[in-house]
């Protein structure tokens, strides 16, 4: 791909500056909530959006322009999204999948910053091995209405969201891949949802298990049809890792500056080996963004979501593993500055070392990686599956 920013762009690229710059600097700043509400009114939302079926409130931009937002989000250290998994996951997969009703009903809500949302995806032994679900959505009602019961796991911000995006087996004895439907399901149903946060080893709790016990979904909320919901979820999954991969590895390159800096305050700069670990980290870094940059776009490459991903899990698993063992054994000591409201008193090296021990799994473990890959890609015999 011939990716190179033009004059529009870069006049874009100012614009987006601008805007960040304007509303990061209120005091207080704005809660996630009204920080979502911010971006909505400002347009930002949404905007790589197909709009062969209308326009829902926000503005729209070349592929390029996506990734100068994308990147100057990441610049200017502005706030977590609570909104990505409605942006990025759930409305295009509605713009591909859903019917006018359901673009009308829930796409302005999103791009308005009003309604956020969560992926009903992963249960206990269903994780990787996703077809191995076993939440079911029973028709009733008279078929008006689906009655959903069972269990998902690691589900992001469950506890945050309004509404979310369930796999669900309506089809009763069904196997794997079959019976399998794409409901919309509110979050807003006491003693029908259960949202139990889920505490990592480093303290926080931005996962959940939820149980739907009898929880209900409109009919009318059923995506692609009964029984087409693999097709709908793996077409959603192909979409995790876009845009966003960009702004993901201009973190990272921040996060490399830090360890750089530590590595100069401790003298560690001083070992050749360490020099020769943080160049190589820094010439990976510059890999990836190339390899982003150059499948950015295409559909034509199958196996460059896991290529992807292999190359980055791994990557920052090893700067974090490189920080801790350049501050040597000060590295399982808390900041000076501890409290409460701090999980155990890590400092930012540390809460990033022990989350990223969970990169080559979450999203996709490297060994199901190196299995599509190896299947799809290089086209070798495939596993044995039950």
């Amino acid at each position: 791909m011939d990716f190179a920013f033009g004059p529009e762009d870069e006049a874009f690229r100012e614009e987006a500056r601008a805007w960040l710059t304007g509303h990061l600097t209120g005091n207080p700043a704005p809660s996630a909530r009204a920080w979502e509400r911010e971006l909505g009114a400002g347009g930002w939302i949404g905007l790589g959006w197909d709009r062969a079926h209308g326009t829902y409130g926000n503005r729209t931009t070349s592929l390029a322009g996506q990734v100068v937002w994308a990147e100057e989000y990441a610049r200017a250290h502005a706030p977590a999204r609570l909104g990505h998994i409605g942006e990025n996951l759930l409305a295009p997969t509605l713009l591909a999948h859903g019917d006018a009703a359901q673009r009308a009903r829930f796409l302005p809500a999103v791009a308005r910053g009003e309604e956020l949302w969560c992926q009903g995806y992963s249960e206990p032994g269903a994780g990787s091995d996703l077809a191995a679900l076993r939440t079911s959505a029973t028709p009733t009602d008279g078929g008006r209405t689906y009655r959903i019961d069972g269990q998902k796991t690691w589900t992001s911000l469950a506890h945050e969201a309004d509404w979310c995006f369930v796999l669900a087996r309506t089809t009763k004895g069904s196997h794997r891949h079959h019976g399998l439907s794409f409901l919309l399901v509110p979050m807003d149903q006491p003693g029908r949802i259960e949202i139990r946060p889920i505490r990592q080893m480093s303290g926080a709790a931005d996962f959940n298990e939820v149980f739907f016990d009898g929880a209900e979904a409109r009919a009318e909320h059923l995506v692609g049809g009964e029984g087409n919901g693999w097709q709908v979820a793996m077409d959603l999954l192909g979409r995790e890792r876009g845009v966003s991969t960009l702004a993901q590895q201009i973190g990272f390159a921040a996060e490399l500056s830090q360890v750089i800096r530590l590595a100069l305050r401790t003298d560690a700069a001083a070992e050749p080996a360490v020099r020769d670990r943080l160049v190589r980290h820094w010439a990976r870094l510059r890999a990836m963004r190339w390899n982003a940059l150059r499948t950015l776009g295409s559909s034509e490459d199958e196996g460059a979501p896991s290529v992807a991903k292999l190359l980055w899990g791994r990557w920052h698993q090893e700067l974090g593993e490189l920080a801790m063992q350049m501050r040597g054994p000060a590295a399982t000591l808390g900041p000076d500055d501890w409290h409460a409201d701090r999980p155990y008193g890590l400092d930012a090296l540390q809460s990033r070392f022990l989350f990223s021990r969970a990169d080559t799994i979450y999203g996709g473990s490297d060994e199901i990686q190196r299995t599509i890959i190896a299947e799809r890609v290089l086209g070798l015999p495939k596993e044995p599956r039950p």
